[in-house]
C-alpha cells in the first residue's frame, strides 16, 4: 500500500486552537489528574513502597519512579487524546466533517489534531513537575529541559494513537491498544525497576521497540541530571526519527480513512 506524503498548512494550528479552547473551558477538571497522580504513586510506591526497595542504584526509590511519571503522564495524556476523544470528534460529533467544509484540508485537521496531543503531554508534564519539585525527588534545573521534550514524546504517543485511530473500526476496538500495548509498556519500560534486572533479550526489544523506554530513558538523564551520553544520544534520535514518521504516516492513514 502506497502512502502519499501529506503536506498540512499553517492553518493546522487553527484545529490545535481550536482543542486548546475546548480544553481551557473545564481547566478545573482537566488540570486536576497532573497534580493528583504523582501526589498518589510518589506516597504509595516511591515512599511505602520505597521503604522495602531501598535504593536502586544509589538513587533513592522515590526518585527513580518519579521521571518514570512523568513519561507516563506524557504517553497517557497524548494516547488516549488521539484515540478516544479523536474518535468521538470524528465519528459522533462529526466535528472533522464541519471542519473539512471551511478551507482547512483533512491534512490540517489531522495535523491539528497531532499537535494538540503533543501540547497537552506539555501541560501535563509541566503540572506533574510542579509536583514533583515540591518533593524534592527531581533535579534543578536540569529537569526543565523534560518540559519542551515532553512536547516532542506528546507528538510521538500521539502519531500512534492516531494509526490505531484511523485503523478502528470501532470506539470500543481502541480498548486492544489499550490494554495490550499501553498497559505492557506502562510495567515493562524501566518504569518502576530498571530494564537490566529483566532478560536479555526483553532488554534489547524493550530498547528497540518500546516508545515508552526511550521517553524514560530520556526524561530520567533529565531529572536525575545523571546523562548517559551515548544511551541518551540513541533514546534522542530514536524518537526524533519515528515521532518524523508518524506523523505523516498517521495524516495518511487518516485521509484514506475519511476520503470515500
Amino acid at each position: 500500500m502506497r502512502l502519499d506524503v501529506p503536506l498540512p498548512s499553517r492553518l493546522a494550528w487553527k484545529v490545535w486552537r481550536r482543542n486548546r479552547d475546548v480544553f481551557f473551558k473545564t481547566y478545573r477538571v482537566n488540570f486536576l489528574p497532573p497534580f493528583i497522580e504523582p501526589v498518589l504513586y510518589l506516597l504509595a510506591l516511591g515512599y511505602g513502597l520505597g521503604m522495602f526497595v531501598g535504593d536502586i542504584g544509589g538513587v533513592p526509590y522515590a526518585s527513580f519512579i518519579a521521571p518514570a511519571l512523568l513519561a507516563i503522564s506524557m504517553m497517557n495524556s497524548s494516547f488516549f487524546e488521539c484515540t478516544y476523544s479523536s474518535f468521538v470528534r470524528m465519528y459522533y460529533q462529526k466535528t472533522y466533517d464541519a471542519m473539512v467544509a471551511t478551507p482547512l484540508s483533512i491534512e490540517d485537521v489531522i495535523a491539528g489534531e497531532l499537535l494538540w496531543g503533543a501540547t497537552r503531554s506539555l501541560i501535563y508534564a509541566s503540572a506533574m513537575l510542579v509536583v514533583l519539585l515540591a518533593f524534592g525527588v527531581v533535579s534543578f534545573p536540569s529537569s526543565l529541559l523534560v518540559i519542551p521534550f515532553s512536547f516532542v514524546a506528546g507528538l510521538l504517543f500521539s502519531g500512534i494513537a492516531m494509526c490505531f485511530t484511523a485503523i478502528s473500526p470501532s470506539i470500543d476496538t481502541l480498548n486492544y491498544p489499550a490494554f495490550l500495548f499501553i498497559t505492557p509498556m506502562f510495567l515493562f519500560s524501566g518504569t518502576f525497576f530498571p530494564l537490566s534486572v529483566l532478560p536479555g533479550p526483553i532488554q534489547v526489544f524493550a530498547m528497540a521497540a518500546l516508545p515508552l523506554a526511550q521517553v524514560v530513558t530520556v526524561t530520567r538523564s533529565l531529572t536525575l541530571a545523571t546523562l548517559s551520553p551515548i544511551l541518551f544520544l540513541y533514546s534522542l534520535a530514536w524518537i526524533a526519527a519515528v515521532c518524523t514518521v508518524l506523523f505523516f504516516v498517521s495524516i495518511s492513514l487518516m485521509r484514506r480513512r475519511l476520503v470515500i
